[in-house]
């Protein structure tokens, strides 16, 4: 459900391993197109879609009879597909997701936005290192996937495991998704910085110092400190925060060139979650009283007008401590 990059990219995996895939997307023109081209050449051109993937814009038709759904939308629409899903198949017997964020303005996660719409139902949110381009073209990738029913992550992870793409399984849903989630704010920090010319060694700051943060974060919400260690965690920081494939990495870096946020989404051309996240993850950390001085100052350059260069110089400026907690 979802025929952007990553959504496409997955369908494709999925079409490889051997199962009959229906790609949904919500606008019946483009859907349309991508069935007659047989390729997304928007998001992934030249990746041909094979024989058993095809592409519509009928939700009834995409779901009727299918052993899994997995949910590939942005965060913001994810509420929204799920309440479509639910007028047509009121009690799937499972249903996983590959969308990263927070539910906006109710800042709840996506597995109890999934389990408030269906309460019986085995979920699964599939999460890691991975570009979907390089997904697409069958690069070697690793991801985790994570649900409070072993046999259901189990299930999941055997659709998509093949010779260059191994899932592995977890019971912490709660640390996969916020792994996932925050570390696209933490990869609009580090584009700032390479932007502004700060250097390897600042980088590596912003990702050490990020990933404490994340963890503190996932903590105090119940999530597994081992998890922050894996490819929901560290291994997912790294890539959004170290290769240009990133759309978050490449808004740190507009915004660094001082492009307005209108602009660099324009220039990006795809959804950049974390500028959601940052508000969403500040806000979460109020309330919680978890301590997110990256994600503060990410918050203050985009939704503020502060200075990106002016936002470092505070991170810097903050009074000294140990650098455990």
């Amino acid at each position: 459900m979802g025929a952007g990059s990553w959504g496409t990219a997955l369908a494709i995996l999925l079409a490889r391993n051997g199962h009959e895939i229906r790609l949904w997307g919500h606008e019946p023109g483009p859907a349309a197109l991508l069935q007659k081209e047989r390729e997304n050449r928007h998001f992934l051109p030249g990746i041909p879609f094979p024989e058993n993937l095809t592409s519509s814009a009928d939700l009834a038709w995409s779901i009727r009879g299918a052993d899994e759904i997995l949910v590939v939308v942005p965060s913001h629409a994810f509420a929204s597909v799920l309440q479509q899903i639910h007028a047509i198949s009121p009690e799937p017997a499972s249903l996983s997701w590959a969308t990263k964020g927070l539910e906006p303005d109710s800042l709840r996660l996506l597995h109890e936005v999934a389990r408030a719409q269906f309460p019986g139902a085995d979920l699964a949110v599939v999460s890691g290192p991975t570009f979907a381009a390089e997904v697409a073209k069958g690069m070697p990738t690793a991801i985790t996937v994570a649900s409070s029913n072993p046999e259901h992550a189990a299930h999941m992870a055997d659709y998509l495991h093949s010779d260059t793409f191994r899932a592995y399984t977890s019971d912490d849903i709660i640390g996969v998704q916020i792994g996932g989630a925050a570390k696209n704010v933490m990869a609009i920090a580090a584009g700032m910085s390479d932007g502004l010319k700060f250097g390897a060694n600042a980088r590596a700051a912003l990702i050490t110092r990020g990933l404490a943060e994340i963890t503190r974060l996932g903590l105090a919400l119940g999530g597994q400190h081992d998890t922050f260690m894996g490819l929901a965690g560290l291994g997912d920081l790294v890539l959004t925060c170290t290769d240009n494939l990133s759309r978050n990495r490449r808004m740190g870096l507009a915004l660094a060139e001082g492009l307005s946020i209108k602009a660099a989404r324009e220039r990006i051309g795809q959804e950049v979650e974390g500028l959601a996240a940052a508000r969403d993850f500040r806000s979460k950390a109020e309330t919680l009283g978890v301590e997110m001085p990256i994600t503060e100052q990410v918050h203050r350059i985009i939704y503020e007008g502060v200075d990106p260069a002016t936002a470092v110089r505070t991170l810097l400026g903050r009074e000294q401590k140990p650098e455990t907690g």
